[in-house]
């Protein structure tokens, strides 16, 4: 589907949208069409009916605002083997196996399903992430014929990282992304009692 197709802004769109869309055109065409068209004018909905739920089945499983929040604090707090142990849960939980990768460029080596995937988190509390980090993970992600690879970063990429991340396939996790994949995992140690 195109990115910029009126289905695919519709799936990116608040669920809502479509469905207002899809009852307004139901309306319009009961209201308007003489009576013989009426039926198949008010169908012409649909489309966007299903669009709706299909955005809000995927907008079910997102996190809420302030999940996001409270997910990016609780990180921007972490030392990075805390931080490294929770992601490695949150991995492991998803089905994949995961290696401590051992290198700067990159930290986990994930594997699921016959594909790969390096892991880049160390830097998940600078202020920016520059090109830089993103060249060290494409390196990597090549010298080990790896198919994907995740940078994950609390920071805005910079002006030049946002088309080589888009341009190499690097998906990029910042905090809406984290707090999708820690769902249901403890932020904050136990305290003791």
């Amino acid at each position: 589907m195109a990115q910029n197709s009126l289905f695919a802004i519709l799936l990116r769109s608040p669920w809502w949208v479509s469905l207002a869309i899809g009852a307004t055109l139901a309306l319009l065409s009961l209201a308007l069409l003489p009576p013989q068209y009426r039926i198949v004018g008010a169908l012409s909905g649909l489309p966007f009916v299903v669009i709706a739920g299909i955005a809000l089945q995927r907008q079910w499983r997102l996190p809420s605002a302030a999940r996001i929040a409270q997910t990016r604090d609780a990180v921007a707090t972490m030392a990075w083997p805390a931080f490294a142990v929770l992601l490695e849960q949150a991995f492991q939980r998803d089905g994949y196996t995961v290696v401590r990768a051992a290198g700067e460029a990159c930290d986990f080596e994930l594997a699921r399903d016959g594909r790969r995937t390096l892991v880049s988190a160390r830097r998940w509390k600078s202020a920016r992430i520059g090109l830089e980090a993103l060249r060290a993970l494409q390196d990597a992600r090549r010298a080990r014929d790896v198919s994907d690879a995740v940078f994950i970063g609390l920071g805005p990429l910079s002006d030049n990282a946002v088309p080589y991340a888009a341009e190499h396939g690097i998906a990029v996790w910042q905090a809406a992304e984290l707090a999708h994949a820690l769902r249901g995992l403890p932020l904050a140690p136990a305290r003791p009692r």
